[in-house]
């Protein structure tokens, strides 16, 4: 009997560098013909130190894009009506076509009423109540990034995801929820396992997609994925092993060789998550300049 081949890494680093490079010529090709430049801001709010490695690496990413990059920092003090004004004028910005608060906020701040406070046209975050419900009703939305990122690498694998079992292992509304509902729309049977589920290890059996974003590290052991399926591990858990500091997923990676793919950590889901938020300010701002405005303007400078 044949030994089944050891599962293949799905290189999201690779898929998002090649993303960056498409939108990156995007963008030179907008800026060139009409003379604007899409537009990113970034709002920081404390010094949550991996909050502030994130915020650095999306600048640097956006301008890499040639897109215009906005970062504003705040104490973690900062009283909600002052975050609600620099909303309120980032809303009102025309070189600004998406915003991002980071999360997590600091305690005194509610994050609900911030995120909703984004013009849901500019919620590149795709965390507004309108994006959450056009997504849920299958309408056009700005999509949670993660979750979109995770899209792509799938079928990119897989080609159609149309009749595929699909396992969500989380339900948050940064990833669990979303993920599901980008699943629905193309055509699998979804099942969403939480802390309350019974039996969650025959439920991961039964996936041909297994997408875990629980944060708790190497949760899913390897008797728990079915041979041949296509693994997306979310999770990003620091732990101390033989007294040395290592990042890894929610997934036992070791055991999953049985698995037809799989996302390693890191190097699988985070990249990109940043891609895909460049990719949505884009998006964005095609939205608010739509062909027929680029057209006109592009006939302008060329006068």
């Amino acid at each position: 009997m044949n030994k089944p081949l050891p599962a293949q890494r799905i290189d999201g680093k690779s898929f998002a560098a090649g993303l960056v490079e498409q939108l990156a010529q995007e963008v030179k090709d907008i800026t060139s013909h009409t003379g604007l430049t899409p537009g990113l801001a970034v709002v920081l709010v404390g010094e949550d130190p991996a909050s502030g490695v994130y915020v650095s690496a999306k600048h640097r990413q956006t301008q890499a894009c040639a897109m215009h990059s906005f970062v504003h920092r705040l104490p973690a003090d900062t009283p909600p009506a002052e975050l609600m004004a620099l909303l309120a004028r980032l809303n009102a910005d025309a070189q600004v076509n998406g915003i991002l608060v980071q999360l997590p906020l600091p305690a005194h701040l509610d994050t609900h009423a911030v995120i909703n406070a984004i013009d849901p046209d500019k919620d590149v975050d795709g965390f507004h109540i309108l994006n959450a419900g056009r997504l849920a009703t299958g309408q056009e939305a700005l999509v949670p990034c993660t979750p979109l990122g995770c899209l792509l690498l799938l079928k990119d694998r897989l080609g159609t995801l149309a009749g595929l079992n699909a396992v969500v292992v989380g339900k948050s509304n940064i990833v669990g929820k979303p993920m599901a509902q980008l699943l629905m729309g193309e055509h699998c049977t979804v099942t969403v396992a939480h802390s309350r589920t019974r039996d969650v290890a025959a439920l991961c059996r039964s996936a041909d997609i297994l997408i875990v974003a629980v944060g708790r590290p190497e949760l899913i052991k390897g008797d728990w994925i079915k041979p041949g399926a296509v693994v997306i591990d979310v999770g990003i858990n620091r732990v101390e092993r033989d007294g040395r500091s290592r990042i890894v997923g929610d997934v036992a990676f070791d055991e999953a060789g049985h698995a037809q793919a799989i996302t390693p950590v890191p190097g699988g889901v985070g990249p990109m998550t940043i891609a895909c938020l460049l990719a949505n300010t884009i998006t964005a701002f095609k939205r608010q300049h739509p062909p027929v405005t680029l057209q006109a303007i592009a006939a302008a400078q060329g006068e």
